[in-house]
């Protein structure tokens, strides 16, 4: 090689330096614009209204019926003030907000289903005809159904593209997606709700889809809480043997041990071995706090979304409502984190949001109660009875 060749070489690879630096830093500055960003968001974030709730709490008292004897319908009902800062509410408009999206580690034969069928899954979403589509139709609620991640190409014009990536990478081999991505799938679902709350909707569900999702959601479970692998991986889609269990323990592990993600840092847990699904979701939470509207958690993966939520913001647990009971066994993990109450134990392990319009139901009776029941007063009961309410022990 000539001098002026070798010169020319190494001024070429300086140039190449500077522009990989200039690209490098770029990126660092906006991620860290919109982590300031979300930080404004969080910041604004109000404690639901105590003041509302012992107020709904008394009326719930004064009602035509043994205090206390409509249980977990009486409690919903002074959440539901706490949130919105009524004792009547109607809440008439209900939605589910859904993200799609795969994930890398599929790679790594921890689920039963091809990854195609998130394609599929999602492209039927729209036309009400799944799990989360028939029970929608039944509780009259909408579903909003977003690409924030599939690996595939959706044709469907009912399906909101915000596709962030073609599904996340291999969390075994590496970091799921970088701190930027992690970032605009939460603010995809922060935007989602603002879309909502714009529609006329007033009660938010979530729901979701995406092959090897319980992997990623124990993942992140885990790396929140301390929690062992291997007390929380369920069998997911199906994990049909004793074998195929241990793989996914191990690959799990084996995530975690390679990406260390921040436990204190929640972003950074969801950018190393979460899915554009979760984190979307988790955005779906901190924006139905910000605007101060009800979010009903659903399944496992919806639990760990609330979870990550949380660790961000823990004011927004009072605006979360659990729907039911999921048979994943992690769930019992975010169950204790967050005090999580289910309204409904009914074997289901579904997930996209199905659990939520049975919620619904419930929301729209606890409403019906604060607006329809009589009080003692208007039912004319006998003072000699109301008088000795305060001391009864039930």
């Amino acid at each position: 090689m000539k001098p002026s060749q070798k010169t020319c070489l190494t001024k070429m690879q300086k140039v190449m330096v500077k522009l990989a630096d200039y690209y490098l830093q770029a990126f660092i500055f906006k991620g860290g614009i919109m982590r300031e960003k979300l930080q404004d968001i969080i910041s604004k974030i109000e404690n639901v209204d105590s003041k509302a709730a012992k107020e709904a709490q008394d009326y719930c008292v004064s009602l035509l019926k043994i205090p206390g004897s409509l249980g977990r319908i009486e409690d919903l009902a002074v959440q539901l003030s706490s949130i919105t800062g009524k004792t009547k509410n109607n809440l008439d408009k209900k939605c589910i907000i859904m993200m799609s999206a795969d994930n890398g580690i599929v790679a790594q034969n921890v689920s039963s289903a091809p990854q195609s069928v998130t394609v599929t899954m999602t492209e039927c979403f729209s036309k009400m005809v799944t799990g989360v589509g028939v029970f929608a139709r039944a509780a009259n609620a909408k579903l909003y159904v977003y690409d924030i991640g599939v690996n595939g190409d959706i044709n469907d014009k009912a399906v909101i593209n915000k596709k962030i990536m073609r599904g996340t990478n291999d969390f075994s081999l590496g970091p799921a997606m970088s701190e930027e991505a992690a970032l605009k799938a939460i603010f995809t679902g922060i935007e989602a709700v603002k879309t909502a709350i714009d529609d006329g909707y007033e009660v938010i569900g979530t729901g979701e889809m995406g092959i090897g999702n319980t992997s990623t959601s124990t993942a992140v479970i885990c790396a929140l809480s301390g929690a062992k692998v291997k007390d929380c991986v369920g069998s997911g889609t199906g994990m049909v043997n004793d074998e195929a269990m241990q793989n996914k323990i191990d690959v799990i592990n084996r995530g975690l041990t390679i990406n260390k993600p921040n436990p204190d840092d929640p972003v950074d847990v969801l950018a190393k071995v979460g899915g554009l699904d979760i984190a979307a979701l988790c955005g779906v939470f901190i924006g139905c706090a910000y605007y101060k509207v009800p979010a009903v958690i659903d399944g496992y993966i919806s639990s760990a979304a609330a979870y990550a939520a949380f660790k961000l913001c823990p004011k927004v647990r009072g605006y979360m409502i659990e729907s039911h009971i999921t048979e994943e066994v992690g769930y019992k993990v975010v169950k204790e984190q967050l005090n999580l109450k289910p309204m409904f134990d009914l074997n289901m392990r579904l997930g996209e949001g199905s659990g939520c319009p049975f919620t619904f139901f419930a929301i729209d009776c606890a409403n019906s109660m604060m607006n329809n029941m009589y009080t003692f007063e208007q039912g004319m009961i006998s003072e000699e009875y109301t008088d000795k309410i305060d001391e009864l022990k039930f």
